[in-house]
Formats: C-alpha cells, structure tokens, sequence
C-alpha cells in the first residue's frame, strides 16, 4: 500500500508519543484535599475511602511535608468537627482557635511554601449537616452569606493564602471579597466552587466528615446534574463578583462543563475529583477489574485535557509518586 498519511507515526515508540502529547500531568497540577481531627498523634480510616484518612494536625504536618516533598504545591483542608461544638449558625467555624485556624498555623509555620486552601462551608459545623443556616426546613441564603465572610475572614487571618467556598449561596463570592478588602487581606484569593452539582458521588466524603444532611437533600442549592448552561451563568457572576480561580465539582461525570467553561473565561479552572469517584477506582481495582495506577494516571489525564488548569483528587499523592517514577 501507499498512503499518504501515516497517523501511526506518531504513536510507534514512548519518546515520540511524549514528545507530541498534548495534554500533560506535574504534581504540582494537584490539589491535595487533607481531613482534620482533635488530638495528638492520631489516624484514623474511612472505611467508604479505602487508603484515606483522617489526621490530627501533627500528623496533617507531617503528611504536608512529605506532599510537598513530592512536587505537590497546595492543599485544601477540611476539619471534622465535635458533636458538641455544632449548631445552627457556625459559631465554631468563627473560633479564632478553632481546629482548622490552628491546623492553618500549624501547616504554615512548618511548611511555609505549600498553598494551603480552606474548606468554607458550614455543614461540618451544622447540627443539620447543611451548607448553610436551617430556618424551619429551608436554607437561608443572606444569613448564610453573612456567616462565610467572617468564617473567611478568620481562616486569611490565620494564614490561608486561598479560601474555597463550596455551599453554593447566592452572592457569597461577592460578601468574601468585600470582606477581605474591609479587612486589609488583599492578597488572599478565593478558588469558589463556582459550578457544584448536586451528585451523588458525594457519599463517602460525607462520612469522613458526618456531614450528611440531616434532612432532605442539597438541591435547593447545589446544581441541577440536568443543566450546563446554568454552570456557565453561575461561573461567570464568581468571576464578575471576585473570584480568582473557579471550581467544577464533581470532575469526570462533567468533563463537559469543564470543557465549556474552559472556552469562555480567563481564570483558572479546577476540578475536584471527589470521593466517590476515589472510591469506585478503588474498588473496582480491589477486584482485579481494572489496574489502579492506570486508572488513576487517565483519569486525572482526561480532567486536564478537558480543561482544569488544577485537579483536587484524593490520589494527588499517588499520582504524584507515580509521576516521579516515570520521570
């Protein structure tokens, strides 16, 4: 045969197939998300995210230390918060010596050129495992606003070079912004969860945390899984309202969403990709159906070449070593 064309060129060895790659992965692409508790000394599983823990801050700086020694830059915290410090309006979550304000201080005085990020939510917080304060069987929005800007506000002053609102109120980005600027933080960013859909890969995040509703569901204010082009109206009002990075949430079942976005706007992008779809790799790989570092590697691939600038995954740190492996 002559042909004229031969596409498979391209593709006959490893050194030409990186040479032409056109999407690419560096641990520092990663987001690594860390799970907090009280105590010293402590780890503990969740069983729903198998190799995933829980860590007292000791431990959570010590775990940093070895994400950071992997090439990864950044790392978004959340804290489980006692049964007996939640209610109904956050005030644990305005504890200047709360949980996460000391594991903020911990993580910088230890490893000060890590970008740590913070989890702004209320439902660790809530007695109702919502995102926001529960009046009757509503979640009301202004209220709610008025609550994240002093939670963010106390995380930037306690060192958080970025918060991450993830409750998906109405005009949040814009009360933040407003905030830090009142509070002389002007070099404090917000990576907002711009489009968060109401999914159910959710689950096993929820129980590393106990933050499940304890009523109904989110669907009155995390997106409809149905709608793109409401993901696109509500990314760019984060943008127009002051947000300096812009999150989808989750990541695989909306790569179309990242895609989307990623041709109309001049920000960075994320994408969180979350527990659940951790936990499917995880046990799919446990059952010898699939090979877990492959599937790892593509599908952190997939998310980038759809656009995310950066990926929140709960296998940052195995990605990054595998990537190091190649290297």
């Amino acid at each position: 045969m002559i042909l004229q064309r031969r596409n498979r060129i391209l593709r006959q060895n490893a050194a030409i197939r990186a040479m032409v790659a056109e999407t690419y992965l560096l641990p520092h692409h990663f987001i690594a998300p860390l799970f907090i508790i009280e105590g010293d000394n402590k780890t503990e599983p969740i069983a729903s995210m198998p190799g995933y823990y829980r860590h007292s801050i000791d431990k959570t700086v010590a775990e940093v230390k070895e994400l950071y020694s992997l090439g990864i830059r950044s790392v978004l915290l959340f804290i489980k918060c006692d049964d007996a410090l939640k209610d109904n309006t956050g005030a644990e979550a305005l504890n200047p010596s709360g949980l996460m304000q000391r594991a903020i201080k911990a993580i910088r005085n230890a490893c000060p050129d890590i970008i740590v990020m913070t989890d702004v939510a209320l439902d660790p917080y809530s007695i109702y495992g919502h995102d926001g304060i529960v009046d009757g069987t509503a979640i009301v929005n202004d209220p709610t606003v008025a609550v994240l800007a002093a939670m963010s506000v106390s995380h930037a002053q306690a060192g958080a070079q970025f918060v991450a609102p993830s409750d998906m109120m109405d005009s949040r980005i814009a009360a933040i912004r407003t905030a830090f600027e009142e509070h002389n933080l002007h070099n404090t960013g917000i990576m907002s969860y711009a489009a968060k859909y109401a999914s159910c890969f959710y689950g096993p995040f929820r129980d590393a945390l106990d933050s499940a509703p304890g009523f109904g569901d989110k669907k009155t204010y995390q997106m409809d899984p149905c709608n793109s082009k409401e993901a696109i109206k509500e990314t760019l009002m984060d943008i127009e309202e002051g947000a300096d990075i812009v999150m989808v949430k989750p990541a695989m079942p909306y790569l179309d969403i990242i895609s989307k976005i990623n041709g109309l706007v001049e920000v960075p992008i994320s994408a969180y990709h979350v527990s659940g779809e951790y936990a499917m790799i995880k046990a799919a790989a446990s059952m010898g159906w699939i090979d877990e570092n492959k599937a790892i590697l593509e599908s952190l691939t997939g998310i980038k070449r759809a656009g995310a600038s950066l990926i929140a995954t709960y296998f940052a740190k195995k990605a990054a070593q595998l990537l190091n492996e190649n290297l």
